[in-house]
């Protein structure tokens, strides 16, 4: 495997220095460069262009998610990101996660989780995938339920639009789609609509085809970005 270089941003000097300590021991990942608020956080960012940042949202000066947005927006669009941004705060509202991920954050975790599930998130977030915390997604869902498409996250991305355009979600896989993004195992989904456990795999398999998703976090996220989840 391939070794995973990041960057913490985090303005609390024992959290920084912790989580440093943590992740050093864990193997394949290397920790090149921190930085105590977001003016530093950018400039290592640009500078270092790390696999992966761990950034706070709560920063001293430029919020986490203003970092986020800025780092995207100076990526460009002709070099693919090469940067992924795992956002890792005590913030669990509504506007924070949701904000983070119209900014471009690529996973959202809160503090309390524990190192292993944190080196998850970092691997997952390295590959490509998007890693949010179940607790978060019923979070976001409850958010979702009161926006309509037109007021749907910004930077909604024109690709899943058009899969979705030749191939729309029939209603029972919204269904499905909808208590997936709600931390629902296929258990409790088949229980909650009356279906077979088998049924309910066959439904999931379409939709991460539809969303063009590895996995049920990746199209969770992909249904809120897009307002598919109301």
């Amino acid at each position: 495997m391939t070794e995973i270089r990041i960057i913490i941003v985090e303005d609390h000097d024992l959290t920084r220095m912790g989580l440093k300590a943590a992740l050093q021991q864990q193997p394949q990942i290397s920790v090149v460069g921190e930085a105590a608020n977001g003016k530093q956080g950018l400039a290592l960012l640009q500078q270092l262009q790390p696999d992966v940042a761990i950034v706070d949202i709560g920063l001293p000066d430029i919020d986490g998610i203003e970092v986020t947005r800025q780092f995207k927006q100076a990526e460009g669009e002709e070099a693919p990101a090469a940067t992924r941004i795992l956002m890792l705060t005590m913030h669990d509202t509504e506007e924070s996660v949701m904000a983070s991920f119209a900014a471009g954050a690529d996973s959202y975790s809160v503090k309390d989780v524990d190192i292993q599930q944190l080196v998850e998130a970092i691997r997952l977030t390295h590959e490509g995938q998007v890693w949010i915390d179940p607790a978060i997604a019923r979070i976001v869902l409850n958010q979702a339920k009161r926006i309509t498409p037109s007021t749907a996250i910004a930077g909604t991305e024109d690709g899943y639009a058009q899969v979705l355009e030749m191939s729309p979600l029939t209603e029972r896989e919204l269904e499905v789609l909808e208590l997936i993004v709600a931390g629902y195992s296929n258990a409790q989904i088949a229980e909650e609509l009356y279906i077979t456990v088998g049924t309910v795999k066959t439904h999931v398999c379409n939709i991460l085809n539809k969303l063009s998703a590895s996995d049920r976090t990746q199209a969770a996220v992909r249904a809120l970005r897009t307002g598919l989840v109301q």
